[in-house]
């Protein structure tokens, strides 16, 4: 079993190329779902491109890094969340699942975006958005 510190190169190198190539260009495509959490220290909106399915009133989606994703730490201080699908925002309530079989779950999504967080995930958790609007 790996440990958090075995995962901090990862870690640190998804983060920067997320933070620094990925995210500015996929927050400009309009079929990309953004997630908008309030920033736990700033209190700024803050968007990050996720992927996930909708069913029934519900978003499912999994965190590649878990506890350790800003947009996880923003959602546990403030769950109240914005979800932009097909274009679209919706109000959302988020819950992290610990519990939930995030492999199972991925198994669900979409196959590009599980793939992806298969391959370069360090700490899968579950999170279910209730949807509100």
């Amino acid at each position: 079993m790996t440990t958090p510190a075995d995962n901090s190169w990862r870690l640190r190198l998804d983060h920067a190329f997320h933070r620094r190539l990925a995210n500015p260009i996929t927050t400009r495509m309009r079929d990309q779902i953004l997630l908008e959490t309030t920033g736990r220290k700033s209190g700024e909106p803050r968007r990050t491109p996720v992927g996930g399915k909708v069913v029934g009133e519900h978003f499912w989606m999994v965190s590649n890094h878990g506890e350790h994703s800003d947009y996880v730490r923003n959602i546990k201080a403030d769950p109240a969340v914005r979800v932009r699908i097909d274009g679209r925002w919706h109000n959302g309530i988020a819950h992290p699942l610990p519990d939930d079989d995030a492999i199972a779950r991925l198994a669900t999504l979409p196959r590009m975006n599980s793939a992806m967080v298969r391959a370069f995930g360090t700490n899968l958790l579950t999170i279910r958005i209730d949807l509100t609007d």
